[in-house]
């Protein structure tokens, strides 16, 4: 997207705290195999090669440490820095943030991007993306237009046509500006304040405006069994 970015000052932290409940496995869906690799694997390599990234984390369960280690060893070409996450994902998200604050304080690290693990195919020219926009105005977001939504009726037993314009699916990575992204979370921990993910914490102690761009389509979630399976197929055809 030809975009200049200062190097090795935005960090990228990967969540990977979920479980495989509504995909059907027995464990952590990241783990399961994409066309060779860990579903997990993809995303840190992809976001460890965009220009300006440092600091590469990967924010675990302590169950998953064994995973972890054979994943690191085998599959992934990047220096990783491991952190335990935490119940939650935004208790994750923190645990994250604190592992970079010295790091943050200190200006080594001015742009943070937090992207879900279970989103394999996202591109390093997104990643790129992100890290422009958020350092351009303090958040950004990536997300792809809705049409296929429709408002509810104020009874529920009915609709009222669709959803409006301007609709959209939010996607990951999110980035933000380090500082006020690492005080915003400390405000909303003390505060028991629990966001839909790290633009709604942004949004609620900050006045920082979010700013939108194009997602992609191949970045879609993990979620159910089929989706490893569309997924596959992106990779096959070579468009991904």
């Amino acid at each position: 997207m030809g975009v200049e970015i200062e190097i090795g000052r935005a960090a990228v932290m990967v969540l990977a705290g979920g479980s495989g409940a509504r995909f059907g496995a027995a464990g952590n869906k990241v783990y399961e195999e994409l066309a060779g690799a860990t579903v997990l694997s993809w995303s840190l390599n992809t976001l460890g090669e965009v220009p300006g990234v440092g600091p590469l984390l990967l924010v675990a369960r302590p169950a998953d440490r064994e995973l972890v280690r054979r994943m690191l060893a085998a599959e992934v070409r990047h220096p990783v820095e491991v952190v335990d996450g935490g119940a939650t994902r935004q208790e994750s998200e923190l645990c994250g943030l604190r592992h970079l604050a010295d790091r943050i304080h200190s200006g080594e690290v001015d742009t943070v991007l937090i992207h879900d693990g279970a989103r394999p195919l996202v591109s390093a020219e997104l990643g790129a993306a992100i890290i422009a926009a958020a350092r351009d105005s303090g958040g950004a977001i990536p997300g792809v237009p809705r049409t296929d939504l429709a408002r509810a009726s104020d009874d529920g037993m009915g609709l009222d046509g669709g959803a409006g314009p301007g609709m959209v699916a939010v996607q990951t990575p999110q980035g933000f500006a380090a500082g006020p992204l690492l005080a915003a979370y400390e405000r909303a921990a003390v505060d028991g304040f629990a966001g839909t993910d790290t633009a709604s914490c942004i949004q609620h102690y900050t006045e920082i405006s979010v700013r939108c761009i194009p997602g992609e389509g191949r970045n879609f979630k993990i979620t159910y069994a089929h989706d490893l399976r569309i997924a596959d197929a992106v990779i096959a055809r070579g468009t991904a």
